[in-house]
């Protein structure tokens, strides 16, 4: 007989104790601790019946063709379309646009058949949206939140592709705890996922996610889906960036670039031509930098302002930049190129509400602030590059990529790493050191 035991798991991490407390001691979280029971299940060895073993030479190979969504920079994230079969899960903070982008993509696949399960809104709030995204409004909905019904729906329509918006909301009778609970969550998980394996049905979830920006429920979550896309940007700002951080049939290099429109989330191809913009105003402490967004190269500008501290103490305020990697740089501007930021005030902008994550930036920043403190504008040059506490510049990865996507729109030299990239139409200027960089800019 089976012995159940009683464990604590908590519904942010999901870290397991046998005692509650206030606090989790992995995640550091209060009042996350959720009473479960477990069975402990004894085997004895030589009980069970072995299964049985397959060949993979002897296996057909399935060529069912991907999905096809319609929306190419979806597509190109996952890899060519959704595999049949398949779970994707897709998470973002709250009013991001992720079920903007799923309902989207249910209204634009035409061939396959395709279920929306909502257990957030109603058939007729998610007619609404619809109605403000296509024109086309042929798309069978369900809103429904217990899980039962909704793979018993699935399995007796047999649908190609379905959306579940959101899993935190679903609830089965079978599992313990709230619905958006530990158990709930990877009790739902584990059914979906075998009804899509056996019957080769695609699944897209939709996920919540907690304040530091990692999805809701157990980390055990990430491992059981095959796809994992994370919905990334400023909540007021037009600019969404769609990142995969796993997926089991295709490269996680792929990111693609939306904008926030009236009616949905609308593809940008040249996300580099709408984020520097044609009118932009030619100041003192604007610069044009190139940032890898997976394996495209984007041009970015960084804006820097400078004044006099009226304070004791100099602010360092970013927007879309590492605050810590602004203060690194302050420190070695001081240090290696004998400028005095004690009584300077520096603020740090990245337009457009992305955020620059890899440090191919420093020389840029380093640069935008030098432009700032002497007035000076710097016009058709894009400065690239990684400073070190030495004062070098150190080299960036797919710096070939960055020059030709500054070539094609059309400027005129670039500031970077010493590199063996060779172009007729920009001027390449390799630099070595940071006073090297001064010296050009000057």
């Amino acid at each position: 007989m089976a012995k159940q035991s009683i464990v604590y798991i908590c519904s942010n991490c999901g870290y397991k104790t046998p005692r509650w407390q206030g606090k989790c001691s992995n995640c550091n979280e209060w009042n996350t601790l959720e009473k479960s029971q477990i069975s402990n299940i004894k085997h004895q060895i030589g009980t069970a019946t072995a299964g049985k073993m397959v060949d993979l030479s002897e296996i057909a190979e399935n060529q069912k063709m991907r999905i096809k969504t319609g929306i190419e920079e979806f597509d190109g994230v996952l890899g060519g379309g959704i595999v049949p079969g398949s779970l994707v899960l897709l998470g973002g903070d709250p009013g991001i646009g992720k079920s903007t982008l799923a309902l989207q993509l249910c209204l634009n696949i035409r061939e396959q058949s395709v279920l929306y399960v909502s257990g957030e809104e109603s058939a007729s709030q998610i007619k609404l949206r619809a109605g403000r995204i296509s024109k086309s409004h042929t798309l069978q909905v369900l809103a429904d939140t217990d899980l039962d019904v909704v793979l018993a729906t699935i399995l007796e329509h047999k649908p190609d592709l379905v959306v579940i918006d959101s899993i935190q909301t679903l609830y089965s009778e079978e599992a313990s705890g709230v619905a958006g609970g530990v158990a709930q969550v990877t009790g739902a998980v584990q059914k979906i996922m075998q009804t899509a394996k056996q019957n080769h049905i695609s699944f897209i979830i939709i996920g919540h996610v907690t304040k530091e920006g990692y999805l809701a429920g157990p980390k055990t979550l990430e491992h059981m889906v095959d796809t994992v896309l994370y919905l990334e940007g400023e909540r007021f700002a037009a600019f969404r960036i769609l990142r995969c951080v796993k997926n089991r049939f295709g490269t996680t290099n792929e990111v693609g670039v939306f904008e926030m429109q009236g009616q949905g989330l609308v593809e940008v191809k040249n996300p580099s031509q709408l984020f520097l913009g044609e009118d932009s105003i030619k100041a003192s402490g604007n610069i044009i930098t190139s940032v890898m967004e997976g394996s495209r190269a984007l041009l970015l500008e960084i804006q820097a302002l400078t004044s006099v501290s009226n304070f004791g103490y100099p602010k360092r305020t970013t927007s879309g930049y590492d605050n810590n990697r602004l203060q690194l740089i302050t420190a070695i501007l001081s240090k290696r190129a004998g400028l005095n930021l004690s009584n300077q005030d520096i603020y740090i902008n990245v337009v457009g509400g992305l955020k620059i994550e890899e440090p191919a930036a420093d020389l840029a920043v380093a640069v935008a602030i030098i432009s700032s403190i002497k007035d000076q504008v710097l016009d058709g040059t894009i400065i690239v590059g990684e400073l070190g506490l030495s004062g070098e510049v150190r080299f960036v990865p797919n710096l070939e990529k960055r020059i030709k996507e500054a070539e094609k729109l059309g400027f005129k030299q670039i500031i970077c790493p010493k590199t063996k990239v060779t172009t007729g139409k920009i001027k390449i200027l390799p630099v070595r050191t940071l006073g090297d960089a001064v010296k050009l800019v000057s």
